[in-house]
């Protein structure tokens, strides 16, 4: 093979080497990706419409709207028929007899003494009944005219049920009762009355040898959007309740509600301390309204409690739970007699809007039946 043969083979040689080292540079280089488009960016708008499952997590309101006070009313109305009907047709059936007689008004005055009217108001009753329905006559629709009239002249409707909170600065209502008469409850269901009036409100737990009354008041106030104040367990309650009365100052709420321990009105000592809660609490602004919470299944022995604890602090007002679970409306009558003060929230049933604003003709009403 001549030289020139060589010189060829070499070259074709060398041709094919230069030709595999540029193929593998080339495919050891990583490969120069176009440039991406910046994605588009969704409008406002395309967020807002977004289902709510697509979005970032975010915290939820379930704070709850009380019912309105018109809304309560009707429904607890119903229920007051419901409780209280039977001694309205008891009453009536008597009054509607051919004759009246002495055994039909004692059988009357039986009726209203065991619905704990009491005795005093009971013997007015019967008397003025005794008179009109000589003279207006004895007809089924004449005794109940008559009987709902004269009912309603002895619950009073011409008694302010209304609540003192309008004045300078936060309007101090103070909340009182014995054990088991559902006074804590009963401040917080105030509290969403209040509420569902646009009112704010704080709540102070000055029920400090209960754990429980303060975790109680905690929980209504987290319901629905109410501050509570408390203080360490077994603290001084005047001491709470002043911090809660500063604390409403300074938020410049409307009402401040002071729940206190649950006393046995026979116990002095006990009974000088809620004095002294309301002395404390006076040092920066007046109580407004002392409201006594009334068991009405306790019936007359309610009214020694009303008597004691008014003597105490002054009751402006009485808050009667449980009249769905007792017959005996009477103590309505009962109590305001004992005290002169009126019945100005009502209870009827567990629920957390089961509290409502008293109303005479409607209480009437729904013991007639109507």
């Amino acid at each position: 093979m001549g030289t020139a043969e060589y010189l060829v083979i070499a070259a074709v040689v060398a041709l094919v080497a230069v030709g595999l080292l540029v193929g593998l540079v080339v495919r050891r280089r990583p490969a120069k990706s176009p440039v991406a488009a910046p994605a588009p960016q969704a409008p406002p708008a395309a967020v807002e419409d977004a289902p709510a499952r697509d979005l970032p997590d975010a915290p939820v309101s379930t704070l709850e709207r009380p019912e309105s006070t018109a809304g309560r009313l009707v429904r607890l109305r119903a229920r007051l028929a419901g409780s209280q009907g039977a001694l309205g047709r008891g009453l009536l059936a008597l009054l509607s007899r051919d004759r009246l007689d002495e055994d039909t008004w004692e059988a009357l005055e039986d009726t209203l003494l065991t619905a704990d009217v009491g005795v005093g108001p009971t013997t007015e009753l019967v008397g003025t009944l005794r008179t009109r329905l000589r003279v207006e006559g004895t007809g089924a629709g004449e005794a109940r005219a008559v009987l709902r009239e004269e009912l309603l002249n002895l619950v009073d409707p011409s008694m302010d049920r209304s609540l003192n909170l309008d004045g300078d600065g936060p309007a101090v209502v103070l909340v009182v009762g014995v054990n088991g008469a559902g006074k804590t409850t009963s401040v917080g269901k105030i509290a969403r009355v209040l509420v569902s009036e646009d009112r704010t409100v704080l709540m102070g737990a000055a029920d400090t040898f209960r754990a429980a009354a303060t975790e109680q008041l905690s929980t209504w106030g987290q319901r629905f959007g109410v501050d509570v104040v408390a203080g360490p367990e077994g603290s001084d309650p005047a001491s709470v309740a002043f911090e809660a009365v500063r604390a409403g100052v300074e938020k410049d709420v409307d009402v401040v509600l002071v729940d206190t321990a649950g006393r046995l009105q026979n116990k002095a000592g006990l009974m000088d301390e809620l004095g002294k809660v309301k002395r404390v609490i006076e040092k920066q602004l007046p109580v407004r309204e002392v409201l006594l919470v009334l068991d009405a299944t306790t019936g007359q022995n309610g009214l020694v409690q009303a008597r004691v604890f008014s003597e105490v602090v002054d009751v402006t007002g009485i808050v009667l739970t449980k009249l769905d679970g007792s017959a005996k409306g009477g103590i309505v009558v009962a109590v305001q007699r004992e005290l002169g003060v009126p019945v100005k929230l009502v209870g009827l049933g567990e629920g957390p809007d089961d509290l409502a604003p008293f109303d005479p003709e409607g209480f009437v009403d729904a013991l007639l039946g109507d």
